[in-house]
């Protein structure tokens, strides 16, 4: 999942100890990402193990491929077969550029789901909207007590947590084929085309400075994507911690995940270390889990915004491969920022497959090792292409939002009336913003977190979230499901109007 970037939670849970700590920034250290792994037997131990000596010694195991990515020598076999219907400014459902060495069976896929026509620009603005200082907002407060200050919408992207996890779906077709490949017996194809769906989740998080809106308790949201052969369904379960847990079911594998965040402000940043499992199963029993890594986000005070994602991912296997994945920190004279780089390892702990790439551009993978020093450009230059990222919307946004982003938050005909009260679509605040009607936004937003501010009491008194429940014995959340049926039947009496005036009589005290 995109990191759910949670500014206003973090200054205002840690306001008293973050004010004193303006000056710290020179004090962060990099890599502060608790690695660790799943493991169902010794051989899964030895095989996580052995990555860790081969690839944890130092940053010096990065080999730079700016000058290689952009040589008008390189050339990828069977490099993009990039499938979307959000990468085409007209009605072509497709955008296939090259499907040279490809197995026939693998292009197939996808090409039997519909065309749904979704927008491609969110609607004109009703106001001129008026710039706000985030130092301002800090410096002003000085002292009081930050639970009472409401941030303006203007830090806002008209989008929620929960829509966010939904971005990590953009390139779902890389589960697709990964299950083609798997079918076919190809368990190597199989676990790259994971790695690189692992990675692309963050190429959306490039130039995002917004915030999404924190979501309300009980909050939903429903994304019901034929045009991609998958349906997806995600809430918030718990309100401190912020907890929020998604399912999403498609053509031939399950992806579930529940997402929180453990914060550090360091003066002009602030990192954030997530927690959670990311579990994707595929229907022939195959699974395969892993966690994000660290994100940090720059510049608060002064400069622009601007955020790094960096640490170790590993995605462990239950079967025959597993991959370990390393994220390396930008330097402030990084001339090749974002760079990705891993291997993958069979049961024995031998490295069988490279990749590297860029989270926001693209990944490569060559078959066997050549993550060492002095091994490269030759046999790079035999690499396939596994993802590229989609090209940048025809209409671009304040948000920096990518052209599937552009269309989480949109109410197509038909949708607001089988849509239950708790969707985020239907939130007035985030409505009001995407519309550019910026002081009903403010106001609206106000109220909200005033009713927000009741769901850590409901939360005590023994509030349960309606789609998902906690696992006996971890921390992880489940889908019980059930979502879909009441959808069909219209019948949500079971969601309250979340978005509503509380009535005076059911004020907890």
């Amino acid at each position: 999942m995109t990191e759910k970037v949670d500014l206003e939670n973090t200054l205002v849970d840690e306001s008293q100890r973050q004010l004193k700590e303006l000056g710290a920034s020179s004090r962060l250290q990099q890599d502060k990402y608790s690695e660790g792994s799943v493991s169902e037997s010794e051989d899964d131990n030895e095989r996580v193990d052995a990555a860790e000596e081969e690839t944890d010694d130092d940053d010096n195991t990065f080999f730079d491929t700016q000058d290689f990515l952009s040589s008008s020598s390189f050339k990828s076999t069977g490099s993009d077969f990039r499938i979307s219907s959000f990468s085409s400014d007209d009605e072509d459902f497709y955008t296939i550029e090259s499907e040279d060495g490809i197995d026939p069976s693998i292009v197939s896929v996808g090409k039997n789901y519909p065309h749904v026509k979704r927008r491609k620009k969110l609607p004109d603005p009703v106001e001129k909207e008026k710039g706000v200082s985030l130092w301002s907002m800090i410096k002003d407060n000085i002292g009081k007590d930050l639970t009472k200050v409401c941030l303006p919408v203007y830090f806002n992207e008209p989008l929620s947590s929960l829509q966010k996890c939904f971005e990590d779906l953009e390139y779902s077709y890389l589960l697709d084929r990964a299950y083609e490949w798997g079918k076919m017996g190809n368990s190597l194809m199989r676990i790259l085309n994971v790695a690189a769906f692992a990675v692309s989740g963050y190429a959306s998080t490039e130039g995002r400075t917004c915030k999404p809106f924190n979501p309300l308790l009980g909050e939903t949201y429903e994304a019901d994507y034929p045009d991609k052969g998958l349906r997806f369904v995600s809430e918030k379960v718990s309100h401190h911690p912020m907890i929020v847990a998604c399912h999403c079911e498609g053509t031939g594998w399950k992806f579930w995940a529940d997402s929180n965040l453990k914060s550090k402000f360091w003066g002009r940043s602030i990192q954030l270390d997530p927690t959670g499992i990311l579990t994707l199963e595929f229907d022939d029993g195959e699974t395969f889990q892993w966690s994000k890594v660290t994100t940090s986000i720059y510049n608060l005070i002064l400069g622009k915004l601007y955020c790094d994602h960096y640490g170790t991912m590993r995605i462990q296997g239950n079967c025959e491969y597993s991959c370990k994945l390393k994220f390396k920190e930008q330097s402030i004279i990084d001339r090749n920022p974002h760079q990705v780089q891993g291997i993958v390892q069979d049961r024995h702990g031998k490295t069988v497959a490279t990749l590297f790439g860029k989270w926001d551009e693209s990944m490569h993978y060559v078959i066997g090792d050549c993550s060492g020093k002095g091994k490269g450009t030759d046999t790079l230059s035999e690499s396939h292409l596994l993802w590229k990222r989609s090209r940048p919307p025809k209409y671009p946004t304040r948000y920096n939002l990518t052209r599937f982003a552009i269309t989480l938050n949109e109410l197509t005909p038909g949708l607001k009336e089988k849509l239950p009260p708790t969707d985020s679509r239907l939130r007035p605040d985030q409505r009001c913003l995407e519309n550019g009607e910026y002081e009903k936004a403010n106001s609206e937003k106000l109220r909200l977190e005033q009713r927000q501010r009741q769901s850590r009491k409901m939360q005590e008194r023994g509030w349960k979230p309606r789609w998902f429940v906690k696992d006996k014995g971890s921390d992880a959340y489940r889908y019980i499901g059930g979502y879909w049926e009441s959808r069909e039947k219209g019948n949500w009496e079971s969601c309250p109007d979340i978005f509503g005036q509380i009535p005076a009589d059911q004020m907890l005290d």
